[in-house]
């Protein structure tokens, strides 16, 4: 699978498919999710961010590649105390790759070890790259595999995880995040609901690859799963800019951060739901980075703010976003979580 990072820092265990498939805007997409399609059978059309939001994303990177970078060295370190130097990165497509990047550069960076970096496709509700799997079962032990992911939101993916993994003896379900807000894994670089800067934009801070794709006209029984390339995009690349920016607040030692919300993140959501009498808790997407891919690429009926962080400017890109979509944003009290967002039902999309 090309892409614009080098093999050096990531293999693409994913199938091409370049020109086979056409995007969807977002409502169309939208309404066919909600009547029962699978969100893997299509892609959406990228969005393209304003000159406005662009410059959102450059304050935010600017603020926020510091927590990043030393969440990025917590993690690498518990990473390598818990799998040690022969660890295999298992990144997932597309979030977790840039983040199982900056693991790779930091293990190499502090510890001098150059360890080994793929990335795969999970798709909820249809599994992991089994073609992926065992290619990787072929080359590796299976207690060498690690998952990384960039967040963790509610746990819908943890889930999905520890189900399938089941099938391969030795391999672990554990996962490897820089932020888990909704309190699940003890493997991550804080359990804060943190700007992963990456998380407000698409393809351009993903090496140009588009999130994965699973239909059995274009994918067959013995490809791995697809994504696409947006080569037009190339003048609008930010991949290698995010990654080194968060290099560059590489520290040896990073202090712990505070103490997670009690409970989990899942109770949270639970409680959202009813509050706002939505049905399927699949539409409540908390957290800052599942905000922002509401905002981004689903169609939003509104975003909840603690008031607490309704000055903060992790939040700008997010309150940027709402207004330019005309997404009403309402406060309201969260505990594991800065912010949330909650998908239209389809009658009213």
């Amino acid at each position: 699978m090309r892409s614009s990072y080098s093999e050096d820092d990531v293999v693409l265990l994913l199938k091409d498919i370049t020109g086979l498939v056409e995007p969807q805007p977002t409502e169309e997409r939208e309404r066919l999710i909600q009547s029962g399609k699978h969100y893997s059978e299509m892609l959406p059309i990228e969005y393209v961010p304003t000159p406005k939001y662009m410059r959102i994303y450059r304050e935010a990177l600017a603020l926020y590649a510091k927590p990043t970078a030393l969440a990025v060295g917590r993690l690498s370190d518990k990473i390598m105390e818990q799998k040690g130097k022969t660890v295999v990165l298992v990144s997932l497509a597309r979030a977790g790759i840039p983040i199982g990047i900056l693991i790779k550069r930091y293990i190499r960076w502090k510890y001098g070890v150059d360890v080994a970096h793929y990335s795969i496709s999970i798709i909820r509700g249809r599994g992991i790259d089994d073609n992926a799997m065992k290619y990787l079962l072929d080359k590796y032990a299976p207690e060498q595999l690690l998952f990384v992911d960039g967040w963790i939101g509610k746990g819908a993916i943890l889930n999905e995880l520890k189900k399938d993994i089941e099938a391969y003896e030795g391999v672990s379900s554990q996962i490897a995040v820089i932020a888990d807000p909704a309190n699940v894994t003890p493997l991550c670089g804080t359990h804060e609901d943190i700007l992963i800067p990456s998380s407000c934009l698409n393809c351009t801070v993903s090496g140009l690859v588009s999130r994965t794709f699973l239909r059995s006209d274009i994918i067959g029984e013995d490809d791995f799963h697809g994504a696409v390339y947006y080569g037009e995009l190339e003048g609008s690349d930010l991949s290698y800019e995010f990654i080194e920016a968060i290099e560059r607040e590489f520290m040896r030692e990073a202090p712990e951060p505070g103490n997670a919300a009690g409970g989990s993140g899942m109770e949270e959501v639970r409680e959202i739901a009813a509050r706002f009498q939505v049905d399927d808790i699949n539409l409540v997407k908390p957290g800052i980075g599942e905000t922002t891919r509401v905002l981004l690429r689903r169609v939003p009926w509104k975003v909840l703010i603690d008031e607490r962080f309704q000055k903060d400017p992790q939040l700008g890109h997010v309150f940027r976003l709402a207004e330019d979509k005309s997404v009403p944003v309402a406060y309201y009290p969260l505990r594991h979580y800065k912010c949330c967002g909650i998908i239209k039902k389809v009658a009213d999309a």
